[in-house]
């Protein structure tokens, strides 16, 4: 892989950095493929780095239906996080947030893995005390976790409205040191740089419009760019999974919704940690930039729709300004909408399907970007092996049918829908 030197970067400033070399080669299909990863997005392009680089299968092709970046993995508010507190959740994001601190090494391109610290705000004595039983156990499994009482919260985050009539009063937090942001769109490029660099080719602009199954096995696609057939193929295509999984006639447990997020005017530095608060859904942070990110809750209905509305940017707005009135002198930039695979027990699901050779990749609800690396790794585990990985197994498509749920809910300050 090509290293850019200062020198390098001196040069190409010169000329007025133009002539740059391609990240990723720009590819037409072949005929035939030995997998094919259907999404381009950070889940899809990791799953192809990992079959690659960990299971020598390097005939594969990457098939975005838009460019890459231009999906949920450049509209998300960029957080990396591994508190987590149920069986399941707690390993897979804890490695998660492993590979995240060497996946700018692994890959040679600078995600900009920001560890500022990820603190979620307690706003009752009870709050903070199921705070405390989160901390433990993520603190039983090896996983950093503090607890900050109220008086150690206003020292370290002074800008939280604590005034005798304020909305909501603050009792306190939980915070991981490790957690923080990193750059949503160099996550896709770097993963798209480093899987083409292992033969991998990504395919942009190649929409997916059937499948090809015979005898119950799965056989190729039918896309735009006419037909590709392959052994195996994994579909990654966050809130558009429902529309693939009908072709199919596949049944799938998620619902698809918008959830929105938005950036503010830049200011001098400010919010020194990623910050979620506790009494509704709302999480902020500062760019490098200066900007305020922040997000709430998804649309209460079903819609395939990325864009925002106003109920939502009302509602998160009054949410911004009851944590610290300041933030209500500053103005909105702009405000975008991802389509959101919410499944029924706010869980992932990476499994195989009921199609032989078919696997499936989604219902990630708010949780999709801080997984993207453990979320390809066992999912090329999956795909490689026709056999979950320890650390996907219980995400399995069929564990709805048996009545297993995987609910994180009440841990946390990201409740579902439903």
């Amino acid at each position: 892989m090509q290293a850019y030197s200062a020198w390098n970067l001196f040069t190409h400033a010169l000329r007025g950095h133009k002539q740059w070399p391609e990240a990723w080669r720009k590819r037409a299909p072949k005929s035939g493929y030995d997998a094919i990863i259907v999404g381009g997005g950070g889940h899809g392009l990791a799953t192809a780095y990992y079959l690659a680089r960990n299971h020598g299968i390097r005939n594969v092709a990457v098939l975005e239906k838009g460019w890459i970046g231009g999906g949920n993995v450049g509209r998300n508010t960029t957080i990396v996080r591994s508190n987590y507190m149920i069986g399941g959740n707690t390993p897979f994001y804890e490695w998660s947030m492993k590979l995240w601190e060497g996946l700018a090494h692994d890959l040679n391109f600078n995600v900009m893995l920001s560890q500022r610290g990820h603190m979620i705000l307690a706003h009752s004595a009870d709050q903070l005390h199921a705070f405390t039983r989160k901390a433990n156990t993520m603190r039983a499994h090896g996983i950093d976790a503090e607890i900050l009482d109220r008086d150690a919260l206003l020292r370290e985050v002074p800008y939280l409205n604590d005034a005798p009539d304020a909305r909501f009063r603050f009792h306190g937090a939980i915070v991981q040191r490790r957690g923080g942001t990193a750059r949503h769109d160099a996550v896709a490029w770097g993963y798209a740089r480093a899987a083409d660099r292992l033969g991998v080719e990504i395919i942009e602009n190649c929409a997916v419009e059937d499948f090809i199954v015979e005898g119950g096995r799965i056989k190729g696609v039918e896309t735009s760019q006419g037909t590709i057939r392959a052994e195996r193929v994994g579909l990654a295509v966050a809130g558009h999974s429902s529309e693939l999984g009908r072709k199919l006639d596949l049944e799938l447990p998620i619902e698809s919704h918008v959830l929105q997020a938005f950036v503010t005017e830049p200011v001098k530095p400010l919010v020194d940690h990623v910050i979620a608060f506790g009494a509704e859904l709302f999480y902020l942070s500062q760019s490098d930039k200066g900007g305020l990110v922040f997000g709430g809750s998804i649309d209460g209905y079903n819609s395939y729709a990325a864009r925002g509305n106003l109920p939502i940017v009302h509602n998160v707005a009054e949410l911004a300004c009851a944590v610290a009135p300041c933030f209500s002198r500053l103005r909105l930039l702009r405000h975008w909408g991802g389509v959101m695979d919410m499944s029924m027990d706010g869980s992932p699901i990476i499994s195989k399907t009921p199609i032989d050779n078919l696997y499936f990749n989604g219902g990630w609800n708010y949780l999709g970007f801080k997984a993207t690396p453990a979320s390809g790794w066992t999912f090329a585990h999956t795909i490689a092996n026709d056999a979950p990985h320890e650390l996907n197994a219980c995400y399995s498509l069929d564990r709805f049918r048996h009545g297993v749920q995987l609910d994180e809910e009440g841990t946390g300050p990201f409740p579902r829908l439903h």
